[in-house]
């Protein structure tokens, strides 16, 4: 059985990778058609040089960014980005399906909380066989 080709509205990823920016934004999603109509601001610019530099082979050192509320672009797969989550940075492979995701969507930015044993006084009990 042959695997299904990866297709986003219609496109193979050959042609998503051949599209213009406008091109591509006539496909998104209302919000994220409606963010980058805006155009891109001075942290996302910066972000898109620095992956045309890894992908000419001019730069060897890994992508990081504070910018989550970058949206994945089809020049982008493949690539891995270490997104800020607040603490640190982790990294994400990205793939055909992240297409027309923001970076932030991503990454996890909370832990789950997890409590150890409960402390002296931290119930009725234990106060009491503390005193005795």
């Amino acid at each position: 059985m042959a695997l299904k080709e990866f297709t986003y509205k219609g496109k193979n990823l050959e042609a998503l990778k051949k599209l213009d920016i406008k091109q591509l934004i006539e496909i998104l999603p209302a919000r994220k058609k409606r963010s980058l109509k805006r155009g891109f601001t001075l942290a996302q610019k910066a972000l898109l040089a620095r992956i045309k530099k890894v992908l000419e082979g001019k730069s060897k050192k890994p992508i990081r960014t504070h910018c989550r509320d970058m949206i994945v672009l089809p020049e982008m797969i493949g690539l891995t980005i270490h997104v800020h989550t607040g603490k640190l940075f982790v990294p994400i492979v990205i793939a055909q399906e992240m297409i027309g995701c923001y970076l932030g969507e991503l990454t996890m930015t909370r832990k789950k909380v997890e409590h150890s044993a409960p402390g002296l006084g931290a119930t009725r009990s234990s106060a009491i066989s503390a005193k005795g």
